[in-house]
């Protein structure tokens, strides 16, 4: 049944999206608001560095395909973009990152105290305004997809300089983290469209696994990609000591030697190799084999999109299944 979910070209189903965006923008900007100065530039300074807004679009664009148009769709995309940003707010200062999105994180800028505080403004008015909503099943979806987060966050940290992680502890770590805000805001539709639990479980296949490979992709730039296209610097997951699915797969398949320079890099979190490192990893097929994986993650996904009627909306999110995959940044 795959063969029947052909990806629509990107302009016509992207502009009618554009509008709603617009709006979600619009709903951001109101919610920011702040009587606290500093919130307010902390804030404003991460929105306005852009990013993909997948997760908005995964919330309009679910909505859109199952019938539903109310303002309530605007404003849990709205909802989904606060959690994600808080969740860079406190990833840059645990990471101790310096850039994203070509621009100084907002923890080199303002400091880790002030980020980490903003991070928590943010989180809390997303709260406020799924109250607004007034659906106690968006309270549970979301309230479970922010301690799913919370938990990846920690195993995350408690997998840093670990040579030795199993693939599928690498992989939870994704569904954790990543993935489960994908999954909620794919869900999220389904819920706003009383749509039945058979399709709003499909659904949030589709982000689980949507995620997944968007996740897996990342992982896969910091070795392959460059820095101006990823607005990051290049060899940050190895700086971080991120044992991530790239190094794994070439520590399995390189010689003792090869193997030793990994692990001793993983583990001290040096990139004073990384030359050699990046080579490695593409000489292994490392690079291939974890854009293989996400392709199967991102098949997973389209074949979830099979309980959707046909649709403009269905068109895009098809589409955002090979953008995952095949993107440089």
């Amino acid at each position: 049944m795959l063969d029947t979910l052909t990806p629509t070209p990107t302009t016509a189903v992207e502009d009618p999206l554009a509008a709603a965006m617009r709006q979600v923008d619009v709903v951001i900007r109101a919610r920011l608001s702040s009587r606290v100065a500093l919130i307010d530039q902390i804030s404003n300074y991460i929105i306005n560095a852009g990013g993909k807004r997948i997760r908005p679009r995964l919330v309009l664009l679910f909505s859109e395909a199952l019938g539903f148009d109310g303002p309530e769709r605007l404003e849990l995309a709205a909802i989904v973009e606060f959690i994600h940003t808080a969740t860079l707010l406190h990833d840059d200062v645990v990471d101790e990152s310096a850039l994203r999105r070509g621009r100084a994180t907002a923890n080199a800028m303002f400091g880790n105290a002030a980020s980490v505080l903003v991070g928590d403004f943010l989180y809390s008015r997303a709260f406020q305004m799924m109250v607004s909503v007034n659906r106690m099943r968006v309270l549970d979806v979301l309230a479970d997809a922010t301690n799913v987060i919370a938990e990846g966050e920690v195993l995350q940290l408690m997998n840093m300089h670990d040579a030795d992680l199993a693939v599928d502890d690498y992989l939870r770590v994704i569904r954790f983290k990543t993935a489960k805000l994908f999954e909620a805001s794919a869900r999220l539709g389904a819920v706003l469209a009383n749509a039945s639990p058979g399709l709003e479980a499909s659904c949030a296949d589709f982000g689980r696994s949507l995620g997944t490979a968007f996740q897996l992709i990342d992982d896969l730039l910091d070795y392959e990609g460059n820095r101006d296209d990823l607005g990051k610097n290049i060899g940050d997951d190895l700086r971080e000591g991120k044992p991530t699915l790239p190094l794994l797969v070439a520590m399995q398949r390189a010689g003792d030697s090869d193997r030793e320079m990994i692990r001793h890099a993983i583990q001290q979190g040096e990139v004073n190799k990384l030359p050699q490192i990046i080579e490695l990893v593409r000489r292994t097929g490392a690079l291939d084999a974890t854009r293989q994986a996400a392709q199967l993650e991102a098949d997973k996904a389209r074949a979830a999109l099979a309980a959707l009627p046909d649709s403009r909306a269905r068109g895009a999110l098809l589409n955002l299944t090979t953008q995952a995959v095949h993107r440089s940044s």
